[in-house]
């Protein structure tokens, strides 16, 4: 029987290192959230210059990097902060998530410097030559198109490298983007001795080595076996030569990377038995900080990326949509869609359409009917990835519109909305996307529950619209950012899981007291209308012909 007591007055510390921020939040040993706190890179460190926490390069079409060193400050900035709210030496475990696919290269002998850092000194100031290139590609990519290309010829196309590693190849997948720094900057990795994942890097600076990449984030390379959860040597191959020396192993998400380093034990009074369990990335710490472990329940996270997800008991390759192993069990997968235009396209709207306020958007939103009066619109600050469309707008009307028939529409399409119009097109739009892609890839419909978590989750029109298009009820989490709640839980289990020797199901922990912690999801919206439902189907699917006819007219991978 396993043991799930937890010792007593101990923290558990976890860490969101995302696209614009760096977020933490620590867990008491009842589950519940202690102190939290954030550093935005924009406002925080604005000597870096980024705008959403990137650099959009001007030259060369669809790379979008961040600064590395950035993280490293923001871990500095975040860790001073939390040192007057809390005693680091009552934190048991630590761990957390890093933005998925974005990826750092460490220089050859940097692993001297990991291991050697003088405590009396910030982070930031002992690794400005410890990279062979300062930027790190993030999720936001698309300048690999014709990596992706050579990369699924080289092992018999997309389904055969979606049966392969869970995906078929995105550009914004480390693989891809590994594989245009090797053939545009090869001096870069020649001079590289180890390539990590933002997860494994964060996991590296806190253990003073370099830490493992672990098997759900590595799935989300193009590069991993998902059924063995190895190395796939038929992909590193097509890749880059002496790839899999660079990566180091694999790890499940629930192993212990290592004990903390002696820099944090000296520099912040951590205990040097605190353990630090392998970190992953965003999504897959939102599926455990939502406490999603029922095939059926459905998550979607608003933030910079909107996400949609699941677990499942079985692998079915797809062209698109992702399959991961599960982050908090042995067996299952991880199911998920990704959109590139999230908040950062609504915000984009706010501030065309709704004087850059929240409000007036939210006051816009309710002045319009579901439905739109036929009116629908195809919003693409950045290239897309589901569908693969190019950056655009694309605005129809669907004339004689009810609800009840397609027959008879006439279908016009339009340079521009009222400000009303264009707030519910750009919101029913993204929602109609997801369910129709969730319907595509074999996800539950109408969902048994559906989770909102993300930036926009908190606004309550928007979460009646997800109810009316999904067709079910909507929970909320206590609060929006599930990823650094995830990471804290995830540290709390790989403490147990290390204590018993092996995995435990991490529903243990929690099991039957829930509602007493700060896990526990409540209903936010009921289910919409059947009625209402059952058109906004209707609407999906014209949608969906739109989509299908732009993306035969412009796709790009």
């Amino acid at each position: 029987m396993a043991d799930f007591s937890l010792p007593k007055d101990s923290f558990f510390l976890g860490f969101d290192s995302s696209t614009q921020s760096l977020k933490a939040t620590v867990l008491d040993s009842n589950f519940n959230i202690f102190t939290s706190d954030v550093v935005n890179f924009d406002s925080e460190l604005p000597h870096y210059k980024t705008k959403d926490g990137v650099y959009r390069d001007p030259l060369v079409n669809g790379r979008i990097v961040s600064p590395t060193l950035m993280w490293l400050e923001a871990l500095d900035l975040i860790l001073q902060r939390l040192k007057s709210k809390l005693d680091f030496s009552k934190i048991a475990a630590v761990s957390g998530s890093g933005q998925q696919h974005g990826s750092v290269y460490w220089k050859k002998g940097s692993s001297s410097k990991l291991s050697s850092l003088d405590p009396k000194k910030p982070l930031v100031d002992q690794f400005g030559d410890a990279f062979s290139t300062k930027e790190s590609p993030i999720w936001m990519d698309s300048s690999t198109t014709e990596q992706c290309k050579a990369i699924e010829k080289a092992v018999g196309g997309g389904m055969e490298l979606s049966k392969l590693t869970g995906s078929c190849a995105h550009e914004r997948f480390t693989g891809p983007q590994i594989r245009r720094i090797y053939e545009k900057q090869p001096e870069v990795y020649g001079n590289t001795e180890r390539i990590s994942l933002v997860s494994s890097f964060m996991a590296s600076i806190f253990i003073g080595a370099y830490a493992c990449i672990d098997q759900t984030d590595g799935a989300g390379m193009n590069l991993m076996d998902i059924k063995e959860r190895a190395w796939s040597k038929v992909v590193l191959e097509a890749t880059a030569p002496g790839l899999e020396e660079k990566l180091g192993k694999l790890a499940p998400a629930h192993a212990v990377a290592g004990s903390i380093a002696s820099y944090f034990v000296e520099r912040f009074g951590f205990d040097k038995d605190c353990l630090v369990i392998q970190w992953s990335g965003d999504n897959p710490n939102s599926l455990a900080g939502l406490t999603l472990n029922t095939p059926g329940d459905l998550a979607i996270s608003l933030g910079t990326s909107d996400t949609v997800f699941g677990i499942t008991t079985e692998h079915k390759p797809s062209l698109e949509g992702h399959v991961f192993p599960n982050p908090v069990d042995t067996k299952g997968y991880m199911v998920m869609l990704c959109y590139k235009n999230g908040s950062l396209t609504r915000e984009d709207i706010r501030n065309q359409c709704a004087d850059k306020s929240w409000d007036v958007f939210d006051k816009l939103l309710q002045q319009t009917a579901p439905l739109n009066g036929g009116k629908m619109g195809f919003y693409y600050k950045e290239h897309e990835i589901l569908p693969p469309l190019p950056v655009g707008f694309h605005r129809y009307i669907l004339e004689n519109f009810k609800g009840d028939t397609l027959e008879g529409i006439i279908e016009k399409e339009v340079k521009e909305f009222d400000p009303p119009s264009e707030v519910r097109a750009l919101i029913e739009g993204q929602l109609l996307s997801m369910r129709a892609h969730c319907e595509r890839f074999g996800m539950p419909n109408p969902p048994n529950r559906l989770i909102a978590t993300g930036g926009a989750s908190a606004n309550s029109t928007i979460l009646g619209s997800v109810s009316s298009i999904f067709g079910c009820d909507v929970f909320t989490v206590q609060r929006p950012d599930s990823a650094s709640l995830g990471g804290a839980l995830r540290a709390a289990h790989g403490w147990l899981c290390n204590k018993n020797g092996g995995f435990v199901p991490i529903s243990g922990m929690y099991m039957d007291k829930l509602d007493k912690t700060s896990l526990g999801c409540k209903l936010a919206v009921k289910a919409g209308d059947k009625e209402l439902v059952n058109k906004y189907a209707l609407f999906m699917k014209k949608r969906m012909e739109i989509e299908n006819r732009l993306v035969q007219e412009l796709r790009r991978l």
